[in-house]
């Protein structure tokens, strides 16, 4: 129907008049987007909440708020490798606008299922070793994140441990081979052993039977240690290792704050916190419209020395003065 000028005129002056200008100042309902975030981990684990807390907060401070205008979807690995692959595909078929991949487990897992959605990663220890990223200034894919520490960190270990127990010569060190950076963290640990006079032996991880036989025979031996690396396994298994190295009276070192807070000896290692906020910056980037092959793959900015001084005490250990002086956390 074709209206006149004088007609149209006619309805600006009448009720039109009143409705026209609402419906253009009307508010369109803010889009709500979409985060789906994939942990190795357990969701008992002591220190998931923390880190999720810490992500959560660290988005709502950048605008985004959970129910709101995003919508965060969370799924537990709990260490099993079958459940992360299913909890993958299952994030990846709800089409989220970016991914946190907690590990390098879920990670490889995800980029199965997408090549095209942007993920950003944490926990990672060799983002290029592993085929993740090209570069790490770089990644030129999908993929961006955190580096959970680099590779050099892995021989701090074997120092930290002859600094508090100065008698061990032998060590037993757990790692996952199905992973890259579980063959390249037993790798570094091996190269500098001679240099603190320490013979190393590698012990997978996955095979509890083995763990306990290794330590079993090392602890009939003197002067035995333990290495635990990273791996999202030796995490969920973690109160079974600990208890081991008790039993045995061995010495340990370990890569996460957790296994101190739950009776380990020492460990040392990034701060996860921290890498959860970092990592919140960087979805918020990409809900932006940033690509994560724009954005550089980080390392971390802080580390962290844990101390359990009861257990120090149950082994006969006496804990350097300088040691305690560098510690980040002092448990009594």
């Amino acid at each position: 129907m074709t209206i006149r000028r004088r007609e149209f005129i006619t309805l600006l002056g009448g009720g039109a008049a009143a409705t026209w200008p609402q419906l253009g100042h009307a508010q369109q309902p803010e889009r709500v987007r979409r985060i789906g975030v994939l942990m190795s981990i357990d969701a008992d684990n002591t220190e998931a909440r923390p880190r999720l807390t810490a992500f959560h907060q660290s988005l709502q401070k950048l605008g985004w708020t959970d129910d709101r205008n995003v919508r965060i979807d969370v799924r537990w690995g709990a260490g099993d490798n079958d459940r992360i692959r299913d909890f993958a595909a299952e994030l990846v078929s709800l089409a989220p606008d970016a991914i946190l991949a907690a590990g390098s487990v879920p990670l490889e897992n995800l980029l199965k299922v997408t090549r095209t959605l942007p993920i950003v990663f944490v926990h990672v220890v060799d983002p290029v070793g592993a085929g993740f990223v090209r570069t790490l200034a770089r990644p030129g894919s999908n993929v961006t994140g955190f580096m959970q520490f680099e590779y050099s960190v892995s021989g701090k270990w074997l120092e930290l441990l002859k600094q508090i127990a100065p008698q061990v010569t032998q060590a037993v060190v757990l790692r996952d081979p199905s992973i890259a950076s579980g063959i390249g963290q037993f790798a570094v640990v091996q190269s500098v052993a001679s240099t603190y006079g320490v013979e190393v032996s590698a012990v997978d991880v996955r095979d509890y039977t083995e763990i306990e036989n290794a330590l079993t025979t090392l602890a009939r031996q003197q002067n035995g240690g333990l290495v635990v690396t990273s791996s999202a396994v030796a995490v969920v298994h973690r109160k079974r290792i600990i208890a081991l190295a008790a039993k045995h009276k061995l010495p340990a070192i370990y890569t996460e704050r957790l296994y101190v807070t739950n009776g380990g000896l020492i460990s040392y290692g990034s701060s996860n916190v921290d890498q959860y906020r970092r990592a919140a910056n960087y979805i918020d980037r990409l809900l932006r419209g940033e690509k994560a092959a724009d954005l550089p793959v980080q390392a971390p900015t802080e580390y962290e020395l844990v101390i359990n001084l009861k257990t120090a005490k149950a082994l006969g250990l006496t804990v350097p003065v300088a040691l305690l002086a560098r510690a980040a956390e002092v448990i009594e």
